[in-house]
């Protein structure tokens, strides 16, 4: 996949991939949730439209964010596990969970609150990709 980036700045390249509506939600259900098939995404709380979740799976593993693969077990289905450079977004994931909690409640009340990632931010975040390579392990054995 050839992706023409807007400019040499770091931000505006990251966010030419990773700065739509989807992407980091996706890599969210997966280090978080512990989501890795499209059906699993398909039934994610924000409904995203199954056209959208193909191209942003696609996208996400032709930029190595992700790859796809056959479970050991099930070669019928495809999985989706993060490689180690979607799992490096972890920091920021934790990061705009935190900033969303502090500023985004007054336009939604709905938002969860995250005390524990405030209290150790660092070990947090260590804990999600600690706990995402175990499961990722045991998945492809």
């Amino acid at each position: 996949m050839i992706k023409k980036f807007r400019s040499s700045c770091p931000i505006a390249s990251t966010l030419d991939i990773l700065g739509d509506k989807w992407s980091l939600l996706l890599i969210r259900d997966m280090l978080i949730k512990g989501k890795k098939t499209y059906k699993e995404f398909s039934l994610s709380d924000e409904k995203i439209a199954t056209g959208i979740l193909a191209s942003r799976l696609k996208q996400l593993e032709a930029f190595g964010f992700i790859t796809k693969r056959k479970l050991p077990d099930n070669k019928k289905e495809n999985i989706y596990l993060l490689t180690e450079k979607g799992i490096d977004l972890a920091p920021l994931i934790v990061e705009v969970t935190l900033w969303g909690e502090k500023h985004m409640r007054v336009h939604n009340p709905r938002i969860n609150s995250y005390d524990e990632l405030k209290a150790d931010k660092t070990l947090a975040i260590n804990m999600v990709t600690e706990n995402y390579r175990k499961v990722a392990a045991q998945i492809i054995g």
